[in-house]
C-alpha cells in the first residue's frame, strides 16, 4: 500500500515568505562584483607651480571590491553614495593610495581630492586636459539620473604638493588590479606646453615622464640587449652566421654588414618611412624565417665569406624592420630624444650580439675539436636550424596569406615614400659589390 504525504498550505506560504525575504535582503544590499576583462584608464599629469594635478577617469566597475548603493535594476543611488562619501573612499583606495608619483626620485605624499564626479559613458570631456579639468570641476549629475553602475565613469582630480614644476617627475600607475588587461592612456603636460603621450599596459614599472637624454639612452640600451637575447629567430640567424666562420676577420665583416643594414631600416621605420599596411609585419616575419632557412641551407652546401657578407646585409635590412616592430610601443619612453634612443637601442643590440659571439665561438671550437668533425657538425647544426625555421616560415606564410596583397598595393605601400627606393638602391649596390668580388679569387669554403 502506497502512503502519500501532503504538505500543509500554511507551511508552503511560510517557506515562500522566507525565500522572498532573503531575495529582498540580498537585492537591497550592495555587493562587490567580478574583475572586468579589459579596462582603459585615462589620465593627465600636469605640474603647476607648487602643485601637481592628476586627472583620472576609470570605469566604476573596475573598482571590483567596492560596493555602491543601487536601486531598481542596478541604477546608482547618488543620494546615499554622496552622503557616505563612497565615491571619494573608492577613489582614495584604488588610486590615491596606489598611484606612485615621484619628484626628483622622492615619492610624493598622498594627494587630496580636489574634485570628483560620476560621468556618463558618452562623455568626451577627457579628450583634452582643459576640457577634462572643466568637466570634473563642473556641476554634478542630478541625483535623479538613471545610470546603471556598471556603465558609469568615475572622474577624479587629485592635487599633490610639489617643490617645483621644473622638477623631474616619474610615475608608477599600479592600476593593474583593476582588470585582467589594464591599459593606462596617460598624457604628461610639461610646464613649457608640450604633451608626452604614454600607453602603459599592466604594470609598466617606474616611468620617467620627461626623461633626460641619458635616462632614455640607458633604458633603450637595456631594451636592445634584452631584445636580442629574447628573440629566438634573431639568435638563430646569428648562429647561422657564426657556425661556418669562426675567424675574427670574417666574423667582423659579416656582423658589421648585419649591423649597418638593420640600423638603416630601424631608423627609417622609427621616422615613419616604412609601409604601414597591415600585411607588412607578417610579411617581414615570414622573410625573417626565410632568411634563417636560406642561411642554414647555404651552410650545408658550403658558405663563402665573399658572398656571405652581402647576403647578410640584404637580410639585415629585413631584420631591422623586425626590430622596429618591437620598438613601436616603447618609443613613447624616449621623450624628446628619439634619435638618441634609437642609437642606444642599436648599441644594446650590438652588446647582445657580442655576448652571443663570445659564448658561441669558443663552444663551437670545442665541439668541432672534441665532439664531432667540423664539416659534419656544420651540417647537423644547420639542418636542425633549417628544420625549425622552416616550420616558422610555413606558419607565418599561412598568416600572411590572410591578407589580400596585389602588386599594385605592394608597390604603392613600398614606393610612395622614399623607403622603397632607398632599399632598392642599397640592394643594387650590394649586388654590384658581389659581382666585383665574384671576379676575384674566392676564399676556400668553410669546412
Amino acid at each position: 500500500m502506497t502512503t502519500r504525504q501532503f504538505i500543509k498550505p500554511g507551511t508552503i506560504l511560510a517557506v515562500m515568505a522566507i525565500v522572498a525575504g532573503l531575495l529582498l535582503t540580498f537585492s537591497a544590499t550592495p555587493t562587490a562584483h567580478d574583475i572586468p576583462g579589459d579596462v582603459t584608464v585615462q589620465a593627465f599629469v600636469k605640474p603647476e607651480g607648487q602643485r601637481l594635478r592628476l586627472l583620472v577617469r576609470v570605469p566604476l566597475e573596475a573598482l571590483s571590491d567596492m560596493s555602491f548603493p543601487t536601486y531598481g535594476p542596478g541604477y546608482l543611488n547618488f543620494d546615499r553614495a554622496r552622503e557616505r562619501d563612497e565615491f571619494r573612499d573608492a577613489a582614495m583606495v584604488w588610486m590615491g593610495q596606489e598611484v606612485q608619483i615621484f619628484e626628483n626620485g622622492t615619492r610624493l605624499s598622498e594627494p587630496e581630492i580636489a574634485a570628483i564626479k560620476i560621468s556618463l559613458p558618452s562623455s568626451r570631456a577627457f579628450e583634452t586636459y582643459d576640457s577634462a579639468l572643466t568637466h570634473v570641476q563642473g556641476p554634478l549629475l542630478p541625483a535623479t539620473t538613471r545610470i546603471v553602475w556598471q556603465q558609469a565613469m568615475l572622474d577624479v582630480l587629485f592635487d599633490y604638493p610639489i617643490t617645483s614644476d621644473q622638477s623631474e617627475f616619474s610615475i608608477r600607475p599600479s592600476l593593474e588590479r583593476m582588470g585582467l588587461r589594464v591599459v593606462t592612456v596617460l598624457r604628461f603636460l610639461t610646464p613649457d606646453g608640450l604633451e608626452r603621450p604614454f600607453e602603459l599596459r599592466g604594470d609598466p614599472g617606474l616611468v620617467v615622464l620627461d626623461p633626460r637624454w641619458h635616462q632614455a639612452a640607458f633604458r633603450f640600451v637595456v631594451m636592445g640587449f634584452e631584445h636580442i637575447l629574447d628573440g629566438t629567430d634573431h639568435l638563430l640567424f646569428l648562429a647561422c652566421l657564426v657556425i661556418p666562420f669562426r675567424r675574427l676577420r670574417a666574423l667582423a665583416i659579416i656582423v658589421t654588414a648585419f649591423t649597418v643594414a638593420h640600423s638603416v631600416t630601424l631608423l627609417a621605420s622609427a621616422y615613419d618611412l616604412a609601409p604601414d599596411a597591415l600585411w607588412f609585419p607578417p610579411m617581414v616575419e615570414t622573410l625573417i624565417a626565410a632568411s634563417i632557412v636560406y642561411m642554414a641551407l647555404e651552410n650545408i652546401v658550403g658558405a663563402n665569406v665573399q658572398r656571405r657578407w652581402a647576403i647578410t646585409f640584404i637580410f639585415g635590412l629585413v631584420h631591422g624592420f623586425g626590430f622596429s616592430f618591437a620598438l613601436r610601443e616603447t618609443l613613447q619612453f624616449a621623450g624628446s630624444h628619439l634619435l638618441t634612443s634609437l642609437l642606444a637601442f642599436n648599441i644594446g643590440v650590438e652588446l647582445g650580439q657580442l655576448l652571443v659571439l663570445i659564448l658561441l665561438v669558443p663552444a663551437l671550437q670545442v665541439a668541432f675539436r672534441f665532439v664531432v668533425a667540423e664539416r659534419m657538425g656544420i651540417i647537423l647544426m644547420s639542418t636542425l636550424v633549417a628544420h625549425t625555421s622552416w616550420h616558422w616560415m610555413a606558419e607565418r606564410w599561412v598568416l600572411l596569406g590572410q591578407f589580400p596583397i596585389t602588386w599594385a598595393t605592394f608597390t604603392q605601400a613600398m614606393f610612395t615614400g622614399g623607403m622603397g627606393w632607398m632599399l632598392l638602391l642599397m640592394l643594387l649596390a650590394a649586388a654590384a659589390w658581389m659581382g666585383i668580388k665574384a671576379i676575384q679569387t674566392p676564399e676556400p669554403e668553410a669546412g
